[in-house]
């Protein structure tokens, strides 16, 4: 086709001429900056302990930067430059080819794009050589526009079937009267559906730039290779000749309460608070969010306290956006229908205005902080994470404000936190549900953007974090790195040890319980007692489990269900003992305390009362309920949300304790650890912890049973939703033993199961019909009970354009099944997949562990991608169409069809 921007295609041949030396400018904690000629800044993260690299770019442009009448225009720019350039017809397809991980996102301030890949030289270089030629040779064509607007579009009626979301719009809206802030990041509808395309044009050449970007690689590579590699591909590119406007719009002080209200169909109440507060990168900032977690946090939080503990609310939550310019704290609350607004709303506003006639102790502090400090060290250990994360810094002004924010986080006191509530919390200062007048207005003087580099002079940050070591994911090296072991009770053990980086470990552990007959009738009753595991022990309270773990830096989640216990962990190796006995004591003595069941059973009441009138959830679950039949008192049962608030009003504290009594042990157990630890040490600490915990019944694993049901066609309305859900599936009588399985998993990849599949190409990126889509096959492990399901979030007026697709799409695979060049191309994606899956430490316990249940070994996995490997197109379109057949699958959409 021909060029749309003939004249930057001119610059990009001329600068192929010799390279533009770098700058180094300074290194921080393990993550060095270089500035190339062009303005680029260039960030190096070297991490050898992860078998990845993840590339991300940054551009300094979002919807700050939008006019009136082009809101939205960042975020569909963000999903045109993924359409493909002057030489790269599908960049969606070479994600797909190279196994990536990758994904755009759009802010007030910044657009970021990144890909994670295994970590080879080709991959790196063919992800900074994309990043190049997109950064000025998109195509930004009409034609691109006309469907990935329908897509973008697509998504904004997503959000629209939100009731949060679109309180927060209408709440941002009143307090900002001015500034860009006001606007949601996906625009308006009309001016996404209307927006020309040469002003989207105009905006990638203005913004899309060397001098406006920051480069970010991350994970395990050469850093003089790399440096080299930037300089031949973005460091090429010419810096431009324009000049960059300075943005000057500044929000007045606020001068009274404002209000908004919005009525729409949905099933819980929505509660508000918004206060203006000064930019991310003052120092005021910590303090205010010590005072979201002092507020809002579960279950220590006054609001939480206030509002859950006593049940006017259901559920109560803080959001702080941290800009470069004055930004906001938000708090919010989540009410039942039958709850009264009106005194939940005073309850809410009395409570925030406490933290200043009744300041934040010393303990409300130091618990913020600990938290606040918790989750910025785990962040640290994510080289790949943290790469992406320094966007939002850079947005502020300077990525390394993220280091110098935790070193204020670290000096804040409770007279910084008074301080800043008395300077911001007034009535004058807030957006709420309701308008009330006057007299005096007593407005806030928000401080002005700071000066970044004044505050930033001569820092120099912290030792980097320790580093991992170059872990080689094969399946063969897994096996040989991993010590079985079985506990005198049953409880097996996989424990994989190797360095980390920032000495991290993964660990889970799985219960299994009951079986068909036992568990009749008690589906509620087991979800309950799994949500109160964590609620309190004999010998500690809810506050003090989550204290100690704070203390202990460690991310743990215990919970249950009908069949089964687990607990999720991440730690450091240091407090990997402490973290673990912890857990046992949670699992092994649990006090279930009267005054929490309360609040388990409103939060399960209003999450079933939110999500019937849901279109996503109406049709997936109708499409179950169609396919998996079972009687209601089943364990295997699929019901309605009306069916499970029923069975849970009828439980009580008394049948949950029992339920535990009777059913919790770990004779059927596993225990999978993985990362920096001492093997001997936690083997027999497990031993200590677990080996006498015996189950008190029988086990037997639940299955289900291969039904063949008649196909239905079904449609469900949703009044008032924006948004639709097209779904369809059928049962399938497999096992993943099968002779077919490797063919037919490698089939569904294409039809449905990558970004860049049939249907997916099809559905979105043809047509512009779905924002989302997908299909996945699941066939069963020593039991036949596959399943094979596809879907698409869409516009209610295309519901029978998408379902009419899907069935050409399965059609033509049915008759002309898969070209080799495809085949080849998605095996050696998939495979790069799986790889990325076992290098993440806590994917890689949870295959451990299933391997321990299954009585397998890696060696399965290495054998199903040598049997993947070998199959034939032929093979593959002749296991599809003896598994699927379009005729026989079931279709249910739900929607707003009128």
């Amino acid at each position: 086709m021909k060029s749309l921007l003939p004249a930057l295609a001119a610059v990009w041949l001329c600068a192929a001429g010799p390279l533009y030396p770098q700058v180094k400018v300074t290194s921080v904690e393990g993550i060095t900056e270089y500035r190339l000629a062009n303005g680029l800044r260039v960030l190096l993260f070297p991490d050898a302990s992860k078998p990845t690299v993840t590339v991300n770019i940054t551009y300094l442009v979002g919807s700050k930067n939008e006019k009136y009448g082009e809101t939205g225009m960042a975020h569909l720019l963000e999903h045109l430059v993924f359409k493909g350039t002057s030489k790269r017809a599908d960049i969606w397809k070479e994600l797909k080819d190279h196994g990536a991980e990758f994904n755009g996102s759009t802010w007030y301030e910044r657009t970021n794009y990144f890909e994670t890949l295994a970590a080879t030289d080709e991959n790196l270089r063919w992800a900074l050589d994309m990043e190049a030629d997109r950064m000025v040779h998109s195509r930004i064509a009409q034609k691109d526009l006309d469907s990935e607007m329908t897509v973008v579009r697509n998504e904004f009626e997503s959000g629209e079937n939100n009731p949060f979301r679109v309180l927060l719009q209408r709440v941002m809206a009143s307090a900002f009267v001015w500034h860009a802030y006001g606007k949601d990041t996906i625009g308006a509808r009309s001016d996404i559906e209307h927006v020309p395309i040469d002003h989207l044009q105009a905006f990638y050449r203005r913004y899309y730039q060397p001098d406006n970007a920051m480069l970010v690689v991350a994970g395990k590579f050469d850093e003089k290779t790399t440096l080299a590699w930037i300089q031949e591909s973005l460091g090429a590119i010419p810096r431009p000749a324009r000049k960059l406007d300075r943005e000057y719009t500044t929000e007045p002080v606020q001068d009274g309460e404002r209000a908004t209200t919005v009525r729409r169909v949905g099933d819980v109440q929505l509660i508000d608070v918004l206060y203006h507060v000064p930019a991310g990168t003052h120092p005021d900032f910590p303090a205010v969010e010590m005072l979201g977690a002092i507020l809002a946090d579960t279950p220590s939080g006054r609001l939480y306290k206030a509002l859950v503990d006593s049940k006017k609310a259901s559920s109560v939550g803080d959001y702080e956006y941290q800009l470069s310019e004055p930004g906001i704290i938000l708090f919010t609350a989540e009410l039942r229908k039958e709850n009264s607004l009106g005194d939940a709303r005073k309850i809410m506003l009395d409570t925030i205005q406490s933290v200043v006639t009744e300041p934040p102790s010393a303990d409300e502090v130091s618990r913020a902080r600990t938290k606040l400090l918790k989750q910025i060290e785990l962040a640290l250990n994510d080289s790949a994470g943290i790469g992406v994360q320094l966007s939002e810094w850079e947005a502020m002004g300077d990525w390394r404000m993220f280091f110098l924010y935790r070193d204020r986080i670290e000096k804040v006191t409770a007279e910084d936190v008074k301080r800043v509530a008395a300077a911001y919390f007034k009535e004058a200062n807030r957006t709420v549900g309701t308008f009330i007048p006057i007299e005096k207005p007593d407005r806030a003087e928000i401080p002005a953007t700071p000066d970044v580099q004044a505050a930033l002079k001569d820092y120099k940050g912290r030792p980097p974090v320790v580093a991992g070591e170059a872990f080689d994911p094969s399946p063969a090296n897994i096996d040989a790195r991993t010590t079985r072991a079985t506990l005198p009770n049953g409880m097996k053990l996989a424990l994989l040890s190797k360095k980390t980086r920032g000495n991290e470990v993964s660990a889970l552990i799985d219960l299994h319980f009951g079986d068909v007959k036992s568990l009749l009738g008690r589906s509620a009753t087991a979800s309950l007692a799994g949500d109160m595991l964590m609620r309190g022990t004999r010998l500690h309270t809810r506050q003090q489990i989550e204290d100690e773990f704070d203390k202990l830096k460690a991310q743990v989640n215990v919970n249950g269900s009908a069949t089964g216990a687990y607990a999720r962990i991440q730690t450091t190796r240091p407090n990997l003992a402490a973290v673990l006995k912890l857990v046992a004591e949670i699992l092994r003595q649990p006090a279930f305390p009267d005054s929490e069941f309360p609040q388990v059973m409103e939060a399960q009441l209003t999450n079933l009362e939110s999500i019937r009138s849901e279109p996503q959830f109406q049709a997936m679950n109708e499409l179950q309920r169609h396919l998996i039949r079972y009687p209601k008192e089943d364990v295997r049962a699929v019901k309605t949300p009306d069916e499970e608030i029923v069975e849970f009003k009828q439980v009580t504290l008394a049948g949950v304790r029992k339920f535990y009594e009777e059913f919790y042990g770990a004779s059927n157990a596993e225990m999978a650890v993985v990362g920096d630890f001492d093997t001997a040490e936690i083997r027999k600490l497990a031993g200590d912890l677990f080996g006498d915990w015996k189950s008190p019944r029988p086990y037997e694993r639940v299955v289900m049973d291969y039904q063949k049901v008649e196909p239905a066609n079904r449609s469900i309305k949703s009044p008032d939703k924006a948004n639709a859900m097209f779904a369809a599936g059928e049962q399938l009588n497999l096992n993943d033993e099968d002779p077919d399985f490797p063919a037919l998993v490698i089939g569904n990849f294409m039809i449905g199961g990558n970004p860049a599949s049939r249907l997916m190409n099809r559905w979105r990126h043809k047509e512009g019909w779905s924002y989302g889509g997908n299909s996945f096959l699941n066939a069963g492990t020593k039991a036949n009970d596959g399943i094979f399901m596809a879907y698409a979030i869409l516009n209610p007026q295309n519901v029978a354009k998408v379902e009419a697709a899907f069935q050409e799409e399965m059609d033509k695979v049915l008759k002309d099944g898969f070209p080799a060049s495809e085949v080849a191309e998605s095996k050696k994606a998939w495979l790069q997949e799986r790889i990325l899956g076992r290098s993440r430490d806590a994917s890689l316990a949870q295959k451990l562990a299933g391997n321990e249940f299954f009585g397998r070994t890696m060696a399965w996995d290495a054998a199903l991608e040598k049997k993947l490997d070998a199959v034939t197109p032929e093979q593959i379109r002749d296991a599809v169409r003896r598994w699927l057949d379009p005729k026989a699958m079931s279709i249910v959409k739900a929607g707003d069809f009128k």
